[in-house]
């Protein structure tokens, strides 16, 4: 832990080229792209499965909450630390540190309790097993080799074999359990140099990578220059066209209003040349119609006036005739219309000023805005630019001042020594190792062997038991499965003892590392632990700060570095580097856009000599309305427009004049009276006709109507239009003239902030690169957790503490094997004597064959005893 502080410590200036950087603000520029900050993904992977083996350690940590349900003393453990013990002996007898130590007993109860069960274990079993043989020599506690005959043997006999026979299974299955938990342990360490190399491996890329990436923030700064230049390069299209934006919200719709005006007095003369040349067509063929109506009504009164017309029967069908000659008359009349040349001739007096090309030139001395700008900026531009180029100087200048290379160096050199290091001792380890396992394997083979006697006198016992056998007629095959029974008994009492204080031992280590260390390391308590304040010195509220920084008051805890570089962040933001060197002063945004704040308001654009529209055209505007278009009597032409040829229908007049003749007697006058019918149809076929639908005429009045109906619409207010018109380009001029300079500096400062917004958003990088980017800590967090999570917690605690949790259950269920096993013995071998029940005791000579004692006499049967052998011959 002490190495990666230094090495955090060392690393530290690495992040010094960095800055500290105000937050962006409003108006928004356009967004730079300066890319993705070069870096390498770490290897190392510091999620752990420990497979089918997992189960295991799942099954102890269940154990281990049972015996030690607690929660982590926190305060408990800081108040013990920050008390001193031992200095003298008086230091026991405070009555603060009899309670501490009181409180640390109740926390380590479950713990204290199990290891005083074990620790009677290993001093109780073999002065037990010392008692049990001193016992057994003395033929008391079943070393009498005589068994009494009982109607439940057989019953005792199997309960006793399949509750030994049950211990074994368990037993084997601890022993099973703590192989599998050492060969785990020597597996994950013959591995664990792959993860080390992968941990160095981050480290090494961790710091070559972090000049790379410090020389790439500090090259981004082109790109903003860049993009900052390219704006001042084109000033005039930029800030220019910005100011003709704004000015041109009023301006374009003045001058559009005035274009508009020029375009509507060149419609006016167009309408005003289609009226003549529509009335000359008009009344041509109206003067030719009413002159060939008016011969043949003067035609018709001649026979009328006929003597024939006097006659009775004619009289009234003539005065009908003769009253309806009024009608053949035209009635639409053009030529009593008023003509429109004076009109036209002010209209083309006004057409003598081409006003459209006046306004034309005050479009193009308003879009020359942007050149306008462009001119009058060239030497602030120029001062502008200089800044920058020294803005940038400055940063590449201070970035080569830093030793940061020779620091990499030297902790390059470091990892490197490091490195050599484990791979010169990681063999010694692996050694070590093998002890450690080969040791573990005999502590398993000591449980083995005693298993070895249990199944060996579990197997010859029961396949070599005869049920028909005496005891003292047992076979070999029985009484040798007896035999290894209190072999394997013998083994208990003389290995039990020496694997349960290791089991406690084991036991009390890996079970409080587990409580004390893991547990609050995956809930980053013992962080917590670490950030009291006063606690790792007494001076110091917070210790890491001190170390790193010299500063205790500094609020830079174990946790929230952890924690940082856990989620990958920035070297630079997880140990707070700012409060060892603030590179605000280097790379100061708000102090160089001050500069160029200045530049730039230096800026001053005169935009007086545009002209929108001179005199001459307001006059031309001001003769268009004084042009009479408003005194044409517009209401007379739409009236003989809408009116048709004639007041009557020609051809319905000639078949009412035909009719009429028909009833008049047969004559002259009927004949005169037709001829005159087919004229009338004749002047209808060939002048009403073409008059309604021939083209040159429809066109004429069409057109008529649409130039009417033009200047009716153009004439309507013509006055005050044009003097709106007048008045908007007045007033845009006057915009122009004294308050566009408003508008300049107005868009000037938007100008400023785009330009200074780049360098921001430049700097708002830096910092979110620092933060999240530039050499990423994550290595740092994966060396912790390998070292304490991996290491320490999941390979050697969890295996240590698979080890005893399966060696003491062995312990465990030994005692009742061991119990077992000396009983089902008595049923295994081959006894001295045994009970004899027959009706021939009574016989005196009988008797004296049995002994006073009631025993049979193994040799009377063939059975040599020497010991019953040399009672009888003393006898």
């Amino acid at each position: 832990m002490a190495g990666e502080l230094c090495l955090l410590l060392l690393f530290s200036l690495c992040g010094s080229t960095l800055s500290k950087v105000q937050p962006l603000y409003e108006p928004p520029s356009d967004t730079l792209d300066f890319g993705y900050v070069p870096a390498r993904i770490y290897d190392t992977s510091t999620y752990y499965e420990p497979g089918l083996i997992g189960i295991l350690f799942r099954v102890v940590h269940s154990f281990l909450y049972l015996v030690q349900p607690n929660y982590f003393p926190q305060d408990l453990i800081k108040k013990l630390a920050q008390q001193q013990f031992g200095k003298t002996p008086a230091d026991y007898q405070k009555p603060e540190n009899i309670v501490l130590t009181l409180q640390a007993v109740y926390y380590e109860i479950g713990f204290v309790v199990s290891a005083t069960l074990g620790l009677l274990f290993v001093l109780l079993l073999p002065l037990v097993g010392l008692c049990f043989c001193m016992c057994r020599c003395c033929e008391n506690c079943g070393g009498e080799m005589h068994q009494r005959q009982k109607k439940n043997a057989d019953c005792q006999r199997s309960c006793f074999a399949t509750i030994l026979l049950v211990s074994s299974f368990v037993i084997s299955i601890g022993v099973l359990l703590s192989y599998a938990a050492n060969q785990h342990l020597t597996t994950q360490v013959r591995g664990a140099k792959n993860l080390v190399n992968s941990n160095f491996k981050d480290l090494m890329i961790f710091l070559n990578d972090t000049p790379g990436q410090i020389e790439y923030l500090v090259s981004q700064y082109n790109t903003a220059k860049k993009r900052a230049l390219s704006d001042l390069n084109n000033v005039g299209p930029l800030l220019g066209h910005r100011v003709q934006e704004k000015l041109g919200k009023q301006v374009r719709p003045a001058l559009d209003s005035a274009l508009t005006m020029a375009g509507a007095i060149r419609e006016t003369k167009e309408a005003l040349e289609n009226v003549n040349v529509s009335m000359e067509v008009l009344q041509e063929g109206t003067e030719r119609l009413q002159g060939n109506l008016m011969e043949v009504k003067g035609h018709l009164m001649n026979t009328l006036n006929d003597s024939a017309c006097t006659t009775a029967q004619a009289a009234s069908i003539c005065n009908v005739i003769r009253n309806s000659l009024s009608q053949l008359n035209i009635n639409a009349n053009f030529s009593r219309l008023p003509g429109v040349s004076a009109q036209l001739a002010k209209v083309n007096e006004v057409l003598k000023i081409d006003l459209s090309s006046l306004v034309q030139k005050g479009y193009a001395a308003f879009n020359d805005t942007p050149d306008l700008v462009l001119n009058q900026t060239r030497n602030i531009l120029s001062d502008i630019k200089n800044v920058l180029e020294a803005i940038g100087s400055n940063i590449t200048a201070f970035t080569k001042t830093l030793p940061v290379q020779q620091i990499l160096t030297n902790i390059t050199l470091y990892l490197a020594q490091s490195e050599a290091y484990v791979e010169e001792y990681f063999p010694l380890v692996e050694q070590y190792d093998f002890y450690r396992w080969l040791c573990c394997l005999i502590l398993c083979c000591m449980v083995i062997l005693i298993l070895v006697f249990y199944f060996l006198g579990l197997l010859c016992g029961t396949c070599g038991f005869d049920k028909n056998a005496t005891p003292t007629t047992r076979g070999c095959i029985s009484n040798t499965g007896g035999n290894f029974l209190m072999a394997g008994v013998g083994f208990s009492f003389l290995f039990s003892w020496a694997l349960m204080l290791i089991v406690v031992v084991t036991f009390v280590a890996g079970g409080n590392v587990e409580k004390l260390v893991c547990e609050p390391f995956e809930d980053k308590v013992l962080f917590q632990i670490l950030d009291t304040p006063y606690l790792l010195n007494w001076h110091w509220k917070h210790y890491l700060s001190g170390v790193v920084f010299k500063n205790p008051n500094i609020n830079l805890t174990f946790e929230k570095v952890y924690s940082d570089c856990k989620e990958n962040k920035g070297i630079y933001t997880s140990l707070r580097l700012e409060n060892l060197f603030d590179i605000y002063e280097f790379l100061n945004v708000s102090m160089y856009a001050e500069e160029v704040s200045l530049k730039i308001k230096q800026i001053n654009i005169n935009l007086s000599n545009i002209v929108l529209l001179d005199e001459t055209g307001k006059e031309n505007l001001l003769d268009f309305s004084v042009s009479g278009i408003n005194e044409i009597n517009f209401a007379a032409y739409l009236s003989e427009i809408n009116k048709s040829v004639t007041k009557v229908d020609l051809l319905s007049f000639a078949n009412d004049l035909e009719a009429s003749a028909d009833q008049l007697p047969k004559g002259a006058l009927e004949n005169a009276l037709k001829g005159h019918a087919n004229n009338i149809r004749m002047i209808h076929n060939q002048q009403v006709i073409p008059l309604e639908q021939a083209m040159k005429y429809v066109r004429a009045r069409s057109t008529l109507n649409q130039s009417i109906r033009l200047l009716q619409k153009t004439s309507s207010e013509l006055s005050g239009k044009v003097k709106n018109v007048i008045g908007a380009v007045e007033d845009a001029q006057h915009l122009i003239t004294n308050n566009a300079s408003l508008v300049i500096v107005e868009e000037t400062k938007r100008y400023m902030d785009t330009i200074i917004g780049y360098f921001k958003q430049y700097a708002a990088w830096v910092k979110e690169s620092i933060m999240m980017e530039v050499a990423t800590c994550k290595p740092i967090a994966n060396v912790i957790d390998t070292a304490i999570e991996i290491f320490l917690c999941s390979y050697i605690t969890d295996s240590l503490n698979a080890f005893w949790f399966g060696l003491g259950g062995c312990m465990v269920f030994l005692i009742p094997a061991i119990i077992c096993a000396v009983k089902l013995a008595k049923y295994y071998r081959r006894m001295d004597t045994e009970d004899v029940y027959d009706d021939v005791e009574t016989m005196p000579m009988k008797n004296l064959e049995n002994g006073n004692n009631g025993y049979h006499k193994e040799h009377l049967y063939g059975l040599h005893n020497p010991v019953m052998t040399s009672s009888v011959e003393q006898w």
